[in-house]
């Protein structure tokens, strides 16, 4: 507590004694309203859209072998159709949703698993993969990479366009 003096100045408190006033009273603005990390520093903040976050995960799901294709039949099917159209373009982050604070980040990711490959290499390495190259490129801490394998891919499913002949 501030003391008078014998003037009648008060000395107002400092350090340590202004931090204690600051927990009693429930004032904990001053060090909430400065977030630190990479994004934040003393020049400016950096701000990520979520569609960055969610095209980098992507791209690193994809390098991943194993990993057939992204997202569900669903959204597989209107890929296939939006490449067929003249002058559109398929959604690179498909199968890829993100939840983004300032200095962290939760990815899920959705894949097609192409038959043969161990299911449960094929998503630890997704994770790592993803890990690294968001924390990398973004300097977002991952907390979590969830992995939802929808389907896996045989390789007789690419040859249902032609007729087979054991069914005639």
């Amino acid at each position: 507590m501030a003391q008078p003096m014998s003037n009648d100045k008060i000395i107002k408190p400092t350090g340590e004694e202004l931090e204690r006033q600051e927990k009693r009273q429930g004032n904990h603005e001053a060090s909430a309203e400065q977030p630190s990390g990479p994004l934040h520093t003393e020049l400016g903040k950096t701000t990520i859209e979520d569609r960055v976050v969610q095209k980098i995960a992507s791209i690193a799901a994809r390098e991943v072998p194993g990993v057939y294709a992204m997202g569900n039949a669903a959204r597989r099917t209107f890929n296939s159709l939006a490449e067929r159209i003249p002058g559109a373009s398929a959604n690179t982050s498909g199968g890829v949703s993100v939840e983004k604070g300032e200095q962290q980040t939760a990815i899920d990711v959705s894949i097609v698993v192409s038959y043969g490959f161990s299911i449960v290499e094929v998503s630890g390495d997704i994770r790592s993969n993803i890990v690294s190259q968001v924390e990398r490129a973004t300097g977002l801490e991952v907390i979590e990479v969830n992995v939802d394998v929808t389907d896996v891919h045989l390789p007789e499913d690419d040859e249902d366009d032609e007729p087979r002949e054991d069914l005639k």
